[in-house]
């Protein structure tokens, strides 16, 4: 799998076939190593254009994605579910501060999914998931997600190697329950290195106002980075379908990571193509109605 390399057109615009067929992962096996986490694909600029192209696409995905609200509230049944993972510190909160940020709140439902509590826990790994699915015409984002039960579960032993190796087939049962019932699942890892992962981490305990962000349990997570980077190649590889396929978002680069998934997003609004929903009423009898009052 050949590395990812910058792309060769304008600042602020996805080369040939969009940012989505150079960002989704073949369908095979993955090996994360020959990605570059500092490479920019789709985007030939510096940092400050690349917040001006961020901010550039705020009109267009606004647009799009009110066209997918009016059609949901007008019997349609179509949603988007977008899931951010990545390990700490990739960036899944600027993401969704930067990125839908750019939407309006109303059509949007956004969950951030920490540890289950014993009562998820007796209902099965799904149970809680399926609580915050975007209903019609919602844009869903899942900060963290079902995968984290092949994940840390994996890593941190907290299953058996027979449950977590079985929940992979679940999950890809799930997702494609989901696509059939009408939601489209886009996929983002937030890929980023160690090295920029210390750096981080060492910004937050350098500023007193990124206290309150450090957790002292991220440094144990990160004496296990090999044990999670094999999670992640196993989680990617297994559950990469045509129905919900994996993007790898290159995060080194925080401007670079919010134009990227923001970008995929709009790609994948535009596919779907919303139409504004048709008047159930006489136009003409209301323009009448409303001169005469």
């Amino acid at each position: 799998m050949a590395k990812q390399k910058k792309g060769s057109k304008a600042a602020g615009k996805a080369a040939g076939g969009g940012l989505r067929e150079q960002l989704r992962v073949p369908v095979g096996e993955v090996d994360l190593t020959t990605y570059d986490t500092r490479a920019t694909p789709g985007f030939d600029g510096s940092k400050d254009d690349g917040k001006v192209a961020l901010e550039g696409l705020g009109a267009e995905i606004s647009d799009w994605q009110e066209r997918l609200f009016a059609e949901g509230r007008s019997g349609g049944e179509r949603s988007v579910l977008l899931v951010l993972q990545g390990m700490d510190t990739s960036g899944k909160g600027g993401v969704i501060r930067h990125g839908a940020g750019l939407m309006d709140p109303q059509g949007l439902k956004i969950t951030s999914f920490k540890a289950p509590t014993p009562a998820e826990k007796r209902r099965g790994f799904l149970w809680r998931i399926k609580q915050a699915l975007p209903g019609p015409g919602m844009i869903g984002i899942f900060d963290r997600s079902h995968y984290e039960d092949v994940l840390i579960a994996r890593v941190r032993e907290l299953v058996t190697p027979n449950v977590w190796n079985r929940r992979y087939g679940q999950i890809n049962d799930f997702e494609a329950e989901l696509t059939a019932a009408g939601v489209t699942i886009v996929k983002c890892y937030l890929h980023i290195s160690s090295d920029e992962q210390r750096s981080r981490l060492e910004a937050r305990l350098d500023d007193p106002t990124k206290h309150w962000k450090y957790n002292p349990g991220d440094v144990d997570e990160r004496k296990l980075w090999p044990d999670y980077m094999d999670a992640y190649h196993a989680a990617i590889e297994r559950c990469n379908t045509p129905e919900a396929p994996w993007y790898v978002i290159p995060s080194d680069r925080k401007w670079y990571r919010n134009w990227a998934v923001t970008t995929i997003m709009l790609e994948t609004l535009k596919e779907l193509n919303p139409q504004w929903p048709a008047a159930d009423f006489d136009v003409d009898e209301e323009k009448k109605r409303l001169a005469a009052t």
